[in-house]
């Protein structure tokens, strides 16, 4: 129970990596907000978990989901995991590309993260953001992502930094292709009849020789979110399967 009685925010928590992140910490002890932009999911987890249906782009309702959450109690974890992805160099991004991403994966940071600070402050709480190993690389094809996702980490960068002396620990985690049902929609859409094949090819992309799971990041979610991980601030955390290092 290492995160017994603490109270977490976990953006885009009801899928993928934040569902994966919502059940742990849930197991382990936290009372768990989702913050989601579909109303009508449902979450499967042992523990205490609620979900608040929320646009995280928009400041507005993040402000007001935050404060109905702030009534009851201070929120000691934040964890920004909601984002989007789009596919494309600059030729082929337009300003809608840009926007789209812009307005959830780095404002929708913002928000969360402006929102949450006077009560993080009062129990000295964690900022844990998720990045990409596109923050660090250059990924072909991942001209808008990337530059969200290096915005992110820059952030955490900059958080840390600011909020040393309220006790506030931020830190990022930055993974490489980790099999979520978003990674089977994408072959099954853009290859058709070779969904076999593109997922042994995009597998071995990363050195290890297969994807990550999503309990594999969210492991290291909990202890970077748990005292255990109390000396540890303004670092980021590759878990890439050796992506970053030992691709040629």
């Amino acid at each position: 129970m290492q995160l017994a009685n603490k109270v977490a925010v976990i953006t885009g928590g009801a899928s993928g990596i934040g569902l994966a992140i919502t059940q742990l910490f849930a197991s382990n002890g936290a009372h768990v907000h989702v913050l989601e932009l579909n109303e009508n999911v449902t979450i499967d987890a042992e523990g205490d978990v609620k979900i608040h249906q929320c646009n995280v782009a928009n400041q507005s309702q993040v402000n007001q989901v935050l404060e109905s959450i702030v009534k009851e109690h201070d929120i000691d974890i934040l964890v920004n995991n909601a984002g989007i992805a789009h596919v494309g160099k600059i030729e082929n991004t337009n300003e809608e590309d840009m926007d789209r991403l812009y307005n959830v994966n780095i404002k929708g940071v913002f928000n969360c993260i402006k929102g949450s600070l006077d009560s993080l402050k009062k129990t000295k709480g964690v900022i844990l953001n998720m990045a990409s190993i596109a923050s660090s690389i250059g990924i072909p094809d991942r001209f808008a992502y990337s530059m969200t996702k290096g915005a992110v980490l820059t952030m955490t960068y900059s958080v840390a930094k600011d909020y040393l002396a309220d006790g506030i620990r931020c830190n990022c985690i930055s993974p490489a292709r980790v099999h979520t049902p978003f990674v089977d929609g994408f072959i099954a859409k853009n290859y058709p009849g070779q969904e076999k094949e593109m997922f042994e090819k995009l597998s071995k992309s990363q050195p290890i020789g297969r994807m990550g799971k999503p309990s594999e990041i969210a492991e290291l979610a909990l202890f970077l979110c748990s005292d255990k991980a109390g000396f540890i601030t303004g670092t980021d955390y590759p878990i890439d399967g050796g992506f970053i290092k030992l691709s040629n």
